[in-house]
């Protein structure tokens, strides 16, 4: 491909912010203290600059999860290799399932792709203020079927992709024991079904068992 062509096949491509922003009394799991934001110095203040401290869960927001999570000899968010969490990724639509079963993802045309993500009616509940427990999320037999067809990375648009509380969290270890990485609490409200190029970097904590992470897509316009 000459200059030319490469210019304008980029051209051709936009960035998804698919990040929930990070800020105080934002929704979070159950339980989970979530985030908060306090300004420390502020200019306004007569201060020489803005700086604050930031509270933080390692599964607020947008966020990763890594096997360590549930399985304690899974690897943790820092030791997650960035070519899992880098290339190409199928963005599958759900929308109007309650419940994401194995017959759901085997009728649906997922490729070859390792990298998978999920849109669901959830999308319309990150625009809540408060945290909803009614959310689609994945069901074992889901779970079962994603692991057999060797997905790698696998992200859903609100906090689990398990349902709340569920008793020995079935998903999660179906999910995480297999070494599968997750990505909870995408904003897929804007991208439309399709391939895309995956970026997602979430904090290099050490030994932690997951973290904040900024993910975008690459995409057609």
């Amino acid at each position: 491909m000459d200059p030319t062509e490469c210019s304008e096949f980029i051209s051709d491509m936009k960035l998804y912010d698919v990040t929930l922003p990070i800020r105080t009394g934002m929704i979070a799991y159950p339980g989970d203290p979530g985030a908060k934001v306090t300004r420390r110095t502020s200019i306004r203040a007569g201060n020489n600059s803005n700086t604050s401290y930031i509270e933080i869960s390692s599964h607020a927001g947008t966020h990763v999860d890594a096997p360590f999570h549930f399985e304690n000899d899974g690897i943790p968010v820092d030791e997650v290799p960035l070519d899992l969490l880098i290339g190409p990724a199928r963005l599958l639509s759900l929308e109007g399932k309650q419940r994401i079963e194995a017959e759901d993802l085997r009728n649906a045309d997922l490729g070859a792709h390792k990298r998978l993500l999920i849109k669901t009616s959830n999308s319309m509940l990150l625009k809540r203020a408060e945290t909803s427990l009614e959310y689609v999320s994945l069901t074992e037999s889901g779970a079962r079927y994603v692991v057999e067809l060797g997905i790698k990375l696998l992200g859903i648009d609100y906090l689990s992709v398990e349902k709340v509380k569920s008793a020995g969290s079935p998903v999660h270890h179906t999910l995480l024991g297999s070494g599968m990485v997750l990505i909870e609490t995408l904003d897929l409200s804007e991208p439309a079904p399709g391939d895309y190029e995956l970026i997602c970097l979430p904090l290099r904590i050490a030994g932690c068992d997951g973290a904040p992470a900024r993910v975008v897509l690459r995409g057609p316009m």
